[in-house]
């Protein structure tokens, strides 16, 4: 039986811990600049015309 190699285990470990930071730090830095301009004003618009149907329509189904 061969013996276990725990130096490419490890590597494999950091190389996959490595690279789900760099993710993180992509999807983080994304959202910085995409929140800055977009995040504000999408929320406000998106989420008044979607309410207001909604609650004419569930009224009458719930009741």
């Amino acid at each position: 039986m061969a013996k276990p190699n725990y130096s490419f285990e490890k590597r494999q470990r950091e190389l996959a811990k490595k690279k789900k930071k760099e993710q993180k730090e992509k999807d983080k830095a994304g959202r910085k600049l995409g929140s800055a301009g977009d995040g504000d004003a999408a929320p406000e618009t998106g989420a008044d015309p979607a309410q207001a149907p909604a609650d004419p329509a569930m009224g009458p189904a719930v009741g």
